[in-house]
């Protein structure tokens, strides 16, 4: 670092009237810590998480595994074997945005259905004079629904 730089970065924390611990606000690089062989493989290699699937279907003395005769198995063999979960063929970001695409395009089509193509009504609402004909009917109170009562027949 140079002298400058650090006489300059010194009268900023100065300025700023920083305690030292806060000096430093930039995270630490990672070191790597390779993961701990599970002391019950013992001495069993360590094999690469690969799915069977993606192996090339021909060459295999077992065909329907994709492995050789004395091959080691891996550990999580279940999970990478033939019979385990399908390895995605598309990635699951570029699924996401075709299934929100396709989502956003049938959602599209229905407000389209909907408020486009309906036609307008063919005829004119009926209209009645003095409001709908509300004092030759009898009035507002004597056209109101009946309230439903239980009444049993006997």
């Amino acid at each position: 670092m140079s002298s400058l730089r650090l006489v300059s970065s010194v009268a900023f924390k100065r300025h700023l009237k920083l305690s030292p611990l806060s000096w430093r606000a930039y995270a630490t690089p990672a070191t790597f810590k390779p993961q701990e062989k599970d002391p019950q493989l013992g001495d069993y290699p360590d094999l690469p998480w690969i799915s069977n699937q993606e192996l090339p279907a021909r060459g295999w003395w077992d065909q329907q595994m994709r492995r050789n005769f004395g091959d080691p198995i891996q550990e999580y063999d279940e999970v990478l074997s033939m019979w385990g979960p399908d390895a995605p063929p598309v990635p699951p970001h570029k699924a996401l945005f075709q299934l929100s695409l396709a989502i956003s395009a049938f959602v599209g089509f229905g407000f389209l259905c909907k408020y486009m193509l309906v036609p307008e009504r063919p005829t004119v609402p009926r209209e009645y004079p003095y409001s709908g004909l509300v004092r030759e009917l009898g009035g507002l109170e004597e056209n109101k629904a009946r309230e439903e009562t239980e009444e049993i027949d006997e």
